[in-house]
């Protein structure tokens, strides 16, 4: 499979599976703006030079979303993708807290690849707070997120400058504004 059509099938697989969802924000966009967001970060990160990425920055959250299971992703992505998004899923079946407490810990040890795939994560969640808040967010909420999310990014530095700094440029931002 093309670099291209790998990205446009990881798109269009990923549209559809989070058909109809809408972020936590007062804005209600739609889900695979976020993806969109997240694959585009990826790309630019890489130049270009890396579709399994893309894709599954584009696919970074079928599982926790959807029902994806690995084995549907290795059977239309490939292993490398399929290997990237399940490294980056979250355990639903855990309460959410251990679920954030995790993330923290684990950040230091996932591949390169997909700490990428959590920093371009962690700059869109942060834009979209910054820019549409939940309505049902307090101050004190929003930036107990972003405090979690530099955690989280401390744990995922040394993978890329460009994103690291867009993350330090968004969280700069948040922390003004908040």
């Amino acid at each position: 499979m093309t670099d291209l059509v790998l990205v446009s099938r990881a798109a269009d697989f990923a549209a559809r599976c989070h058909a109809g969802q809408r972020r936590k924000g007062a804005a209600k966009e739609p889900y695979v703006n976020h993806l969109a967001e997240v694959a585009e970060l990826l790309a630019v990160a890489t130049d270009g030079s890396d579709a399994a990425l893309v894709a599954a920055g584009w696919l970074h959250d079928t599982v926790e979303d959807s029902g994806t299971t690995r084995d549907e992703l290795i059977e239309q992505f490939g292993d490398d993708v399929a290997a990237l998004v399940i490294e980056c899923t979250d355990d639903k079946t855990l309460p959410k807290a251990e679920r954030k407490r995790l993330q923290i810990e684990h950040a230091p040890h996932l591949s390169g690849r997909a700490r990428m795939v959590k920093l371009a994560d962690k700059i869109s969640n942060l834009r979209s707070l910054i820019f549409s808040p939940p309505d049902d967010w307090e101050r004190e909420r929003l930036i107990d997120y972003l405090d979690w999310a530099d955690r989280v990014v401390a744990g995922c530095r040394g993978v890329n400058g460009y994103l690291e700094r867009i993350y330090d440029e968004t969280a700069s931002s948040g922390r003004a504004v908040l």
